[in-house]
């Protein structure tokens, strides 16, 4: 039923939560996973100078692989897992990868975020929900970092 399960991570502390349930799903299926951390450019699509957008954009590609590898060594090593990492914005780099990865399942990570926040900013996991063409799983997500193992800490955190 599902061959490729994309999991899009962001490094974040309730990535082991995600994961889990792709791992089952990924067993269960004899599918692969696909991990996907995407740059996201708008965020710092202002700054003033191409050496300190060159500067931003290295150390997010390197928060990148570290989210990656976070999720190689949280999955089970009998599990196949792709990983990638795409530029811009994370929604549409999300539902654009499943689409082009042949991926017949995504799941990902959300906070529940409500009230006037979620209608000014939005979600990136509502703006997947409403625009991709294949099934989303949405795990809710509500940890801090004093409740996560070493290997989950997310990029520049301190212990």
């Amino acid at each position: 039923m599902y061959d490729r399960i994309l999991v899009p991570t962001d490094g974040s502390p309730g990535t082991r939560a995600v994961l889990t349930h792709a791992e089952t799903l990924a067993t269960t299926h004899d599918s692969e996973i696909h991990a996907l951390y995407v740059v996201d450019t708008g965020r710092f699509s202002t700054l003033p100078n191409e050496p300190t957008w060159e500067s931003v954009t290295d150390s997010l590609h390197r928060e990148g692989e570290m989210a990656l590898d976070m999720v190689k060594r949280l999955v089970a090593d009998d599990l196949t897992v792709t990983r990638a990492t795409a530029e811009g914005s994370p929604s549409r780099e999300i539902v654009d990868y499943a689409s082009q990865n042949d991926c017949d399942l995504i799941v990902m990570g959300t906070h529940g975020r409500g009230g006037i926040d979620r209608l000014l900013l939005g979600s990136v996991a509502e703006r997947v929900v409403r625009s991709a063409h294949v099934p989303v799983v949405t795990v809710p997500v509500e940890t801090t970092t004093q409740d996560v193992s070493e290997d989950e800490q997310p990029a520049g955190v301190p212990q």
